[in-house]
């Protein structure tokens, strides 16, 4: 299944029906009165979401989701039928945003979250609505209320514990495939990733889940590259992986770089838990690893790990960190728990 993170919708809900004026004809019922029903409601679009969904393809080739209209009144007190509404089925950590691209409507975070994008209009008022002591024959009827019609954007951020961030080519599809039974593509040149993968990846008997983005480039945050289209599947981590090539040129020149798209991209990526680690070591000989291990501390001001996605060497301890970096985030999400003992 094709991966698509944005989609553009249109949605209508339905229109009320209209009132009916009507009277009761009998025969020997002199006066019968009036009888005109009141009109159906119209249909409403909600968005949901589900499982066993993790990409908007389907929006792709259906844009347009019309509610049906409601049904008008009719006659011996008969209101008219509602119009069905139109639901439309969204994967977990869906946003919704109006036509401007930037006013969230609504972020669905979790299982069965539910909201309404146009409510359908209400049905009218038949004849029998309006009779009255002084009114015995009103000949009035109200229209149905017109519907609601919007312009939507869909924009999928991916569910995961823990981001991978780094250049290209820095081994971050390697890592998922050596931690996790996902396969994303691999290969010797730059930009192989083109879309976000996500992975398990199990450690001392517990699981989380890892997202691999495509590769920042300097200037990525003014539209450079393709990386910065997918810097928002990482904003709901606990915490951020950042891989650095331990073969490049400038290893603390590579380092900045993110750091510096990060705090350009804003949205406080930045100031999320980062675990930093210096890959490839298996094709360094221990000096050459030293001496870029204490570039790189250097340039973090903190503990950087020595690892290789290709030999599995010190991935272990990478996730360790990655794990105790998850639990004390959703200890510190957690709400404190109250005294069970009664206190004056």
């Amino acid at each position: 299944m094709k991966f698509l993170d944005l989609a553009k919708v249109h949605v209508r809900s339905g229109a009320g029906g209209g009132g009916c004026v009507s009277f009761r004809r009998e025969k020997f019922i002199e006066y019968g009165g009036p009888d005109g029903g009141d009109g159906g409601k119209g249909g409403s679009v909600w968005a949901e979401t589900v499982e066993g969904l993790n990409t908007l393809i389907d929006f792709r080739y259906q844009q347009h989701h019309f509610a049906k209209n409601g049904a008008p009144g009719r006659g011996q007190q008969k209101s008219g039928k509602d119009g069905d509404d139109i639901i439309l089925r969204v994967p977990v950590g869906t946003e919704i945003l109006d036509e401007d691209e930037e006013t969230v409507i609504a972020d669905l975070s979790e299982i069965g979250q539910r909201v309404e994008l146009a409510r359908g209009g209400n049905g009218g008022f038949g004849n029998l609505h309006f009779k009255s002591a002084t009114n015995q024959a009103p000949r009035r009827a109200n229209p149905g209320q017109a519907g609601v019609e919007r312009t939507l954007w869909l924009r999928l951020k991916l569910i995961a514990d823990a981001g991978l961030l780094g250049l290209p080519n820095a081994g971050k599809s390697t890592f998922l495939a050596a931690t996790s039974n996902a396969r994303p593509k691999i290969a010797d040149y730059p930009f192989t990733t083109l879309h976000p993968n996500l992975g398990v990846v199990g450690v001392d008997n517990r699981e989380f889940v890892i997202a691999d983005i495509p590769g920042l480039i300097a200037g990525a945050h003014e539209g450079k590259g393709i990386g910065d289209r997918f810097l928002g599947h990482v904003e709901r981590c606990s915490v951020l992986l950042h891989l650095v090539d331990g073969i490049s040129d400038d290893i603390a020149g590579d380092y900045q770089t993110i750091i510096d798209e990060l705090e350009a991209y804003g949205g406080h990526l930045a100031d999320k838990p980062r675990v930093t680690a210096l890959n490839k070591v298996d094709a360094m000989d221990p000096e050459t690893r030293e001496e870029a291990l204490a570039t790189l501390r250097k340039a973090t001001g903190g503990p950087v790990f020595a690892m290789s996605g290709v030999s599995k060497e010190g991935v272990q301890d990478v996730l360790r960190a990655l794990q105790a970096e998850i639990d004390g985030g959703k200890a510190a999400e957690a709400p404190a728990e109250e005294d069970a003992g009664w206190t004056p």
